[in-house]
């Protein structure tokens, strides 16, 4: 199910969305100018550099030496704070390739602006990284001793589908179904970012069953499971924007 537009009413323009939009766009656009000006090294080294690499996390807290099993991985033989640290953040605006930065955002577009217009600019600024960085904590969580980069803005933007599924259960989404045909069907808010987070557990326990320490690449299920219950907490715990337009009153 791909949605298309929702129809929860909003009052202000949502200036901070529209920026995330605009940051995620210039650093994918950044990265993938680096094979060109720096070899495929270079742009390999942006990842390792700034996307989250979990093990980094346990040997930067044991004292920063580098197990002799992981030197080749990390390409060093210490681990600082902030190179543990800084991809937390970091991370959340790099992709890796046109589609997953493409369907991030569409999502984003889509369904934050009313988080915003509920929380007012800063306040939505604020949620949203909480939300990523809490994602990205799952994430680790779930793949303590992974050697593996992990990047994009996946984990920020579930928290703001956890928070939308609480604000606007009843708006509805504007949604392309392909089965068979394709079909374009008005659906109720709760039932598809209810069934984007089922899909999403059901997969993380998936590849934890499927892994056992689920230390594989692929896709950060965790960060998308961990960064929805996140926003779905969190909203509530935001003071939100004063007289705002209460959808269905």
């Amino acid at each position: 199910m791909i949605p298309l537009k929702d129809d929860a009413p909003r009052i202000t323009t949502p200036f901070i969305n529209y920026f995330l939009l605009v940051a995620n766009v210039l650093v994918f656009l950044y990265q993938v100018t680096l094979p060109f000006t720096g070899g495929e090294r270079a742009l390999a080294g942006f990842i390792e550099t700034f996307g989250v690499v979990p093990v980094r996390i346990p040997i930067w807290l044991s004292g920063g030496e580098v197990p002799t099993q992981f030197v080749h991985a990390l390409g060093t033989r210490f681990v600082t704070g902030g190179a543990a640290l800084l991809p937390i953040l970091t991370s959340m605006f790099m992709h890796g390739g046109w589609w997953h930065l493409i369907s991030n955002m569409w999502w984003l577009y889509i369904f934050g602006d009313n988080v915003e217009d509920y929380l007012g600019h800063f306040r939505y600024l604020i949620f949203y990284l909480l939300a990523g960085i809490l994602a990205t904590l799952t994430h680790i969580a779930f793949n303590f001793y992974s050697p593996v980069p992990s990047l994009g803005a996946s984990g920020a933007i579930a928290g703001v589908l956890g928070a939308y599924f609480l604000l606007y259960p009843s708006a509805r989404v504007l949604t392309l179904v392909p089965f068979l045909f394709v079909f374009f069907l008005w659906i109720p808010a709760w039932i598809i970012l209810g069934y984007w987070f089922v899909v999403q557990f059901l997969t993380g326990a998936a590849t934890t069953i499927a892994t056992a320490n689920a230390a594989a690449g692929g896709i950060a299920v965790w960060a998308h499971v961990g960064g929805f219950i996140a926003g779905f907490a969190m909203i509530k715990l935001f003071p939100s924007r004063p007289r705002r337009y209460r959808y269905g009153t």
